[in-house]
């Protein structure tokens, strides 16, 4: 039963959130562009471990924002949206250094490509 809840839980985020949607696609063509330049085994780890962290990151803001909105039914409040803004904070950060990390892995391959 579980796992039919996680399963539920991945559709409803992908269907209402488009965030999300766009991590998805990004993160597709990421690892493409890891395959095409042929990226070592420890590479893909830390490619598929910084997409999953930035993915977890926006999932869990996702659940905060509905459950903050289903108890104070959608009524603004100061700490609710200091309380949202923290958690998109979060993905902000998580998504910067998800960069980074790409940057790191991708501008030596990229520019041997060029040379």
């Amino acid at each position: 039963m579980t796992f039919k809840n996680a399963r539920k839980g991945l559709r409803l985020v992908l269907k209402s959130e488009i965030n999300l949607r766009v991590h998805f696609c990004v993160a597709l063509l990421i690892l493409i562009l890891a395959f095409y330049l042929d990226f070592s085994v420890t590479k893909i780890c830390v490619l598929l471990l910084t997409i999953s962290s930035v993915i977890c990151a926006e999932m869990v803001n996702s659940a905060i924002e509905f459950a903050l909105d289903a108890v104070f039914h959608n009524k603004y409040s100061k700490l609710v949206g200091m309380a949202k803004d923290i958690s998109a904070g979060a993905v902000m950060f998580n998504t910067i250094i998800a960069v980074l990390i790409g940057i790191l892995l991708f501008l030596p391959p990229v520019l041997n490509l060029f040379a």
